[in-house]
Parts: structure tokens; sequence; C-alpha cells
């Protein structure tokens, strides 16, 4: 797509610090680092989000996140990272190309991902299976 700047970057037409490529994603540094080698692991095709991309795809995409991951390990001896990925303008996506951040952690590094812990909890999760099982 041609506005699409994960596009853009997969073209070779915007500027990128790419740390990983194959034949179906490109991994680079975030534009916006949250912290230092946070990277963006993206799909060489374009696809809006994980419900766009096909199955055999995510794989490659995932075993690209992997060799980042063990890139990083190896050369750099992280052994804390999130992987991150939101599909969809509620989930906070913000950038509508398939991406994931490959965010490496460490102690007092000032990110903290908290979710609400108390929402109901087990009670409602027959409900929750039975909906999923509900022949429509």
């Amino acid at each position: 797509m041609k506005d699409c700047i994960f596009c853009q970057i997969v073209e070779g037409k915007a500027q990128s610090w790419k740390v990983f490529e194959n034949e179906y994603a490109v991994a680079f540094f975030n534009r916006i680092p949250t912290n230092e080698y946070h990277t963006l692991v993206v799909p060489k095709s374009h696809y809006r989000d994980i419900f766009d991309a096909p199955e055999n795809e995510l794989r490659e995409i995932m075993s690209a996140i992997k060799k980042v991951a063990s890139l990083y390990k190896q050369k750099l001896g992280i052994e804390n990272i999130q992987i991150i990925n939101s599909s969809g303008a509620e989930a906070q996506q913000d950038v509508f190309h398939l991406h994931f951040h490959i965010l490496p952690r460490h102690k007092g590094d000032g990110l903290n991902i908290q979710w609400p812990t108390d929402r109901g909890g087990v009670s409602g999760f027959d409900e929750l299976l039975m909906n999923l099982n509900a022949k429509n």
C-alpha cells in the first residue's frame, strides 16, 4: 500500500534500521523506542492485522521474532523480552499493517504493563465456553 509506512520500509522507500530480514518478514528498530533495541517485526506483505494474515505467514513472522530474540540474547545477553501485538483500533493499533513489538526488558526500566485482575474471574468461564461452542 502506497501510504503505509511499513510497506515503504519493506520496499526500501523509507529509512529504517533493519536488524533482520528474510523472505516473509523485516525487523527494524522502532523510530520512537520505549527502550534500547525496541524492535518491530512486520510481514513483507501488507496485512491489516492478525485477523487478515494467513496462518502460514503468521508462523513465518513468529519464526522471525524468535530469530531476533535469539540474536539479542546471544549478542547482547538480553534474557527478558515482551512481545506485543495490537490488532484493531480498540486494541490501540495505530499503524494498520500487522506488526509485533519486541521489547527488551530489565529491572528498573520504568515500563509497567499491568491489567486489572478482578474482572469476574472464573465464575463466567463456563458461559464463555458455551458462547464459543454455540452453533449459529
